[in-house]
């Protein structure tokens, strides 16, 4: 769909304001049959993705659209059934999700879709309650959840699957299967420089990076994929990118992103993993951002933005520890400087290739950031793989 934005009229934009009206995000008084897109209207949506984890631009393309349908729903206010092929989508579908993992039972990432893995978790729970096991969430389920507690305690149950995941993985690379994801490609380049200097984008500085990560860890035993080629012919969606990831069973998924603004002084990296307003988080997945952040700020010097929870498609719909890393800011001079330097580049890809590997350090045994010689894996892999 196309972006709707500031100074729109129509009936998408009285869609979106009667949605935020039952946020109460716009005042229930203003007058409904007033469809402009104006500044309260683009300070109410800012707000709404500012709460959703989403990027708060004020405008409403297709992920804020599908936020905000989905925020139409709450949990009891319709049956949940598993549809095929188009799923029950919406705030309720994530709220029953969420209490199910409160109870224990594996629904995966609460992403608000109601797939084969929460319909399985709902017939779990009715069995165990003596209802009929169809997998549908209909009044007496829901019952059923309002009247029972927590039966997992010592952590958030998802973290907890994560984390014995992780553990039971071994902390060598070889074997292990991590996608890279360059992001923009085909006609999106992404940011650009300004004319007049060398022309470098973001698609472009993201793809070598890309390349020079697939190399390292490739080396270093790990099976690697790419999500596109140096000049795709469309650019693949952020959906499309977590779907070739779950499908190849990725155990990480790493996206390379560089970042821009209107302002020339912004500048620094962030690194950005899957978390909601309502405190559910990809433990591990935020595990990685922190080691990332910290491995690139300390070997680049590049300032450090901190990391950040979202709910971006890529971070909510994919099934692994996954992150999306804006290395610097093309739009800044001295970020932009480093980038173009193919020695930077190699130095950040070092940076996460040892983030990458004190993932699998148990948490006992980690090293300092910055103190890990890259060069080391690739021989200490080598020579366990000739055992």
């Amino acid at each position: 769909m196309r972006t709707i934005r500031r100074g729109e009229r129509g009936a998408a934009v009285a869609e979106i304001r009667a949605v935020l009206r039952s946020l109460e995000l716009l005042p229930a008084l203003l007058p409904p049959d007033d469809a402009e897109f104006e500044e309260q209207t683009e300070l109410a949506v800012r707000t709404f993705q500012q709460s959703r984890g989403l990027s708060a631009d004020g405008r409403v393309g297709e992920e804020t659209w599908r936020a905000l349908e989905a925020a139409r729903w709450r949990l009891g206010s319709r049956t949940l059934y598993q549809s095929v092929p188009e799923p029950l989508i919406g705030d309720d579908v994530r709220q029953l999700q969420e209490r199910l993992l409160e109870m224990g039972y594996d629904v995966g990432r609460a992403d608000a879709i109601y797939g084969a893995q929460t319909a399985r978790a709902v017939a779990t729970f009715q069995r165990e309650v003596g209802l009929v096991p169809d997998g549908t969430c209909g009044p007496q389920t829901m019952h059923a959840l309002r009247r029972l507690g927590r039966k997992v305690t010592g952590g958030a149950p998802l973290a907890l699957r994560e984390i014995t995941k992780l553990h039971g993985s071994g902390r060598a690379l070889v074997g292990k299967t991590i996608v890279i994801d360059p992001g923009h490609g085909g006609p999106d380049l992404g940011a650009t420089v300004p004319e007049g200097l060398l022309r470098w984008t973001e698609a472009d500085l993201a793809f070598d990076l890309a390349l020079r990560l697939e190399g390292r860890l490739g080396a270093a035993g790990m099976r690697v994929y790419l999500t596109r080629g140096p000049s795709p012919e469309h650019e693949l969606t952020d959906r499309e990118r977590a779907q070739l990831a779950n499908d190849l069973g990725a155990d990480l998924l790493i996206s390379l992103h560089i970042d821009r603004h209107p302002n020339p002084a912004a500048h620094g990296v962030a690194t950005y993993h899957y978390g909601s307003d309502s405190g559910i988080t990809s433990t591990v997945g935020e595990r990685l951002a922190g080691l990332v952040q910290r491995e690139i700020a300390m070997r680049t010097g590049l300032a450090n933005c901190q990391t950040h929870a979202k709910t971006w498609d890529l971070l909510r719909l994919t099934r692994m520890p996954a992150v999306r890393v804006e290395v610097g800011y093309l739009t800044s001079p001295d970020d932009r400087a480093k980038l173009v330097d193919p020695h930077f580049r190699d130095r950040v890809v070092e940076a996460i290739m040892a983030a990458v590997q004190r993932m699998y350090f148990p948490v006992e045994d980690d090293v300092p950031t910055g103190s890990i010689d890259v060069s080391s894996i690739r021989a200490a892999v080598s020579a366990t793989s000739t055992v």
